[in-house]
């Protein structure tokens, strides 16, 4: 477990050469220094508006918008946070506005230990786009078509062997690790073949998650 907690900081905390390159972590190193420069300057008191004007100009300047047409004719579902959009035969793509997430920061940390965590179902981060006056995150995802209904019993016995514990619902917590994992209903969490597949997470750091005694 040790090893999964220095793998996931520096995943999350890294600067490493292979993440830069890659537009999620681009924009997670981006909005990370952004975060540790307004707790100093302003007391953590920045809002998430704010943020989102800052990633406006930052997209702008790295060519991060996404430039191409999403056809409304491929819309397949939508959630709160998100809608869902058939890409191709094998992948979908999803608009997120990020609502779940107190900072953008967060989503993207989030994405980060989805693909850690889940490498079948990774999010590949496109690019950004406005919608509404909104600003939305683009992703491309892996299609995952069910085979049979997803026993959320199942889903609860996977989690607890891997040492995430329910603490309500469909919501889970590593304590050890500092994440909260939450939001694990039958539409998030898929069965293909009698395989589990996450395909929508939503994590969150703890205090926890930055100690690096914390499992000595």
């Amino acid at each position: 477990m040790k090893n999964i907690k220095d793998e996931l900081q520096n995943i999350i905390l890294g600067n490493g050469e292979v993440g830069a390159k890659s537009r999620l972590k681009k924009v997670q190193i981006f909005l990370r220094r952004h975060a540790e420069a307004s707790s100093s300057t302003q007391k953590q008191q920045y809002f998430k508006s704010k943020e989102a004007a800052e990633l406006v100009n930052f997209a702008r300047k790295k060519k991060l918008f996404y430039e191409k047409e999403i056809n409304e004719d491929d819309f397949i579902g939508s959630g709160a946070e998100q809608r869902v959009y058939r890409l191709s035969e094998t992948h979908v793509i999803k608009t997120n506005g990020g609502i779940f997430y107190e900072y953008w920061i967060d989503y993207f940390n989030s994405l980060l230990i989805h693909n850690y965590f889940f490498p079948s179902t990774t999010y590949t981060f496109l690019g950004f786009r406005i919608n509404d006056n909104d600003l939305h995150a683009v992703v491309r995802q892996k299609f995952i078509g069910a085979t049979e209904s997803t026993d959320l019993a199942t889903v609860k016995d996977y989690l607890t062997h891997n040492q995430f514990f329910n603490t309500r619902n469909n919501d889970y917590a590593n304590t050890d690790l500092g994440l909260i994992f939450e939001d694990l209903h039958d539409e998030n969490v898929l069965s293909k073949n009698s395989v589990l597949r996450f395909i929508d997470t939503i994590f969150y750091l703890t205090p926890e998650f930055y100690l690096k005694d914390a499992l000595s």
